[in-house]
């Protein structure tokens, strides 16, 4: 075996971070297509839709709550190590997915899978800043970002061709023999501990807690309806946890989020440019297949070929970002890729009811590769801000500003189109035959009302554009700032 500081190939650190996180992203969409084979084979009714969402959830929450304490023992007991036992956990939850008798045990191994998972991005983004040179890690960084992006645009896809030849348990039997492929390769890396450094576990578990709160809390709706007073208690909740963190964190002597990092002016302008990133990606991400199947009339397949357009060059963008973020610098690079965003959205707020392409595909592209150009700088210099000993730590907090922006802007979407529909459509009344009326006075009568209808949901998502492109012009505010102190 060769010593503790070996020198590993580039290439080598590359393919492994990338695979892994490639296929723990893919995790998270996977079950996307697969979702009425499930019910079918759990016997789970229609009727409890809103359960079976809860796989799809459950990931999610997982892969977010626990990345900042995995981050931190990557950093005191070494990122390959870390990352090995990460995917032991990641393969113990899949195998229970893949025994699933009943839809509780399956979203309760979903979380268990989702642990494992998140592990991966933070720790290869660390592994990316410590073992390959210094003028090669904006591109580690890009191929990481790249990887996970194109496992979780491809998720879906992958699924549903496995269901076509297996069944949709061996979607995740064959994430075993992939993982092992990586666990093995993890063997050649260095594993350096730092046998000074402690872990704060009670830090970590009151973080898990606060974060898992504030993500249902910023999940729900009626946060912006104020419909119900549960997602503020939640909300509440969670700020009360965050309090006694801060609390706990300022008695302790490594703590496991270091103040030096919510100092560091440049570590909270990129975490909050991430956010905002977060909301804009996740509201184009929905409206464009949503507008694609109902008001423009296209078959579902249709919708998932236009969105395909925009997430499909997202990784073309984040490896382009790694490969410039040393020549143009974080914030000039971070700044283009959220004007692109802006002006792709932009375009698209004006599409018509018969947009088509090259116009369609263009705007769809200009955004996506906007959307992956800011992936490496933005980690690029939260990265820099933080201490050699807290990287897997600071890498983990721009993941989780990232799906908690997602989280919070799907919440507000949800929210705040449906209440905006209802003032659009206030004024129409749905057409009922009158007694004595020819038939085609009432048939024009119901084309006029599906034509008025049609115009209100226009409207409503040319305005999810167009505040997606406001948004992306704010957040060049923050980015801006990631010129101050690195």
């Amino acid at each position: 075996m060769l010593g503790k500081d070996r020198t590993v190939p580039t290439p080598f650190v590359l393919a492994i971070i990338g695979l892994g996180a490639f296929i723990t992203a893919l995790d998270q969409t996977v079950v996307v297509t697969v979702l009425p084979s499930v019910m079918l084979d759990l016997k789970v009714p229609i009727a409890e839709l809103d359960r079976v969402s809860w796989i799809i959830t459950a990931y999610l929450l997982g892969y977010t709550v626990a990345m900042p304490l995995i981050g931190r023992l990557g950093d005191v007991y070494g990122y390959p190590r870390v990352y090995q036992a990460s995917l032991v956990v990641f393969c113990v939850g899949t195998s229970l997915v893949a025994l699933s008798s009943n839809l509780d045990w399956m979203v309760g191994a979903r979380v268990i899978q989702a642990v494992g998972g998140g592990a991966t991005v933070p720790i290869g983004m660390a592994l990316a800043t410590t073992l390959v040179p210094k003028g090669q890690r904006g591109l580690a960084l890009g191929v990481v970002g790249a990887s996970a992006e194109a496992g979780a645009m491809l998720g879906p896809a992958y699924g549903g061709a496995i269901v076509e030849l297996l069944s949709w348990r061996w979607i995740f039997w064959l994430n075993i023999p992939q993982s092992a492929v990586i666990f093995a390769a993890l063997l050649w890396l260095p594993n350096r501990r730092d046998v000074a450094a402690k872990v704060d576990y009670m830090g970590g578990v009151i973080l898990v807690g606060a974060l898992l709160v504030l993500s249902l809390a910023l999940s729900r709706s009626g946060l912006f309806t104020f419909d119900s007073p549960y997602p503020f208690l939640l909300a509440a909740g969670g700020v009360g946890l965050v309090a006694v963190l801060v609390l706990v964190e300022a008695r302790t002597f490594q703590p496991l989020l270091a103040p030096a990092l919510f100092r560091s002016w440049a570590f909270l302008t990129s975490n909050l440019t991430q956010v905002l990133v977060g909301v804009v990606l996740i509201i184009a991400m929905v409206t464009v297949p949503l507008m694609a199947n109902t008001v423009m009339g296209k078959s579902p397949f249709t919708g998932a070929l236009w969105l395909l357009r925009l997430t499909g060059i997202i990784p073309l963008g984040a490896v382009a970002g790694g490969l410039l973020v040393n020549r143009l610098g974080p914030s000039p690079l971070t700044v283009t890729g959220l004007g692109l965003m802006a002006i792709g959205m932009f375009l698209a707020s004006g599409w018509e009811l018969g947009v088509a392409d090259p116009e369609l595909t263009v705007h769809l592209l200009i955004s996506g590769f906007g959307f992956g150009l800011v992936i490496a700088p933005i980690t690029v210099h939260a990265l820099d801000s933080a201490g050699e000993d807290y990287q897997g730590t600071a890498a983990s907090v721009v993941v989780v500003s990232r799906m908690m922006g997602m989280t919070l802007g799907l919440a507000a979407l949800s929210a705040w189109g449906v209440q905006h529909f209802q003032v659009l459509t206030a004024g129409l009344e749905f057409p009922l035959p009158v007694s004595g009326e020819a038939a085609g006075v009432f048939e024009t009568r119901a084309a006029e009302y599906s034509a008025n209808v049609n115009a209100a949901g226009l409207e409503l998502f040319q305005r999810f554009f167009l505040t997606a492109s406001i948004i992306s012009l704010a957040a060049i505010a923050p980015a801006l700032g990631m010129r101050r102190g690195r």
